[in-house]
């Protein structure tokens, strides 16, 4: 049995394991405040939302560095990170009551993680790049400029 770290997992995995958390905890947050045992914030499906879909960037992007074709990767990941937006912003208004337009800052969060997601997983890949380069040129003595 292989250990997580040595584990590739597909994006499209990684999207299913961070939903079902998501949605996880979603429902222990919907399940309390309905109860009235620990009444929770309103937006709390928001912030639950925006921090799993920053939890998949961060991963998505680390994990890419074990993919054999950066361009299928990276089409998967994006396909993924789209699914995974559109399903957590779907739980979370189901949940709260609350759609994205009225969610405060939410919505800007949401965009900046794109953003951050798409820089997150492009400099993973430049680095992947500058270390294959690296490896393949001698280090032993610098080359002599003309």
């Amino acid at each position: 049995m292989s250990s997580i770290s040595q584990r590739n997992f597909s994006p499209l995995e990684q999207a299913a394991m961070v939903f079902g958390g998501a949605l996880f905890l979603m429902f222990i947050g919907w399940s309390l405040t309905a109860s009235g045992v620990f009444p929770l914030e309103r937006l709390f499906a928001w912030s639950m939302a925006a921090s799993f879909l920053l939890l998949f960037a961060i991963f998505n992007s680390l994990m890419s560095l074990r993919a054999d074709s950066f361009t299928k990767y990276w089409g998967h990941s994006m396909y993924s990170f789209i699914g995974l937006a559109l399903g957590l912003g779907s739980a979370a208004w189901l949940f709260s009551g609350v759609s994205i337009s009225d969610a405060e800052s939410y919505r800007w969060i949401f965009i900046v993680v794109t953003f951050g997601f798409m820089v997150f997983l492009s400099l993973v890949n430049f680095m992947k790049i500058i270390v294959r380069f690296a490896e393949r040129e001698e280090w032993n003595e610098p080359r002599k400029r003309k």
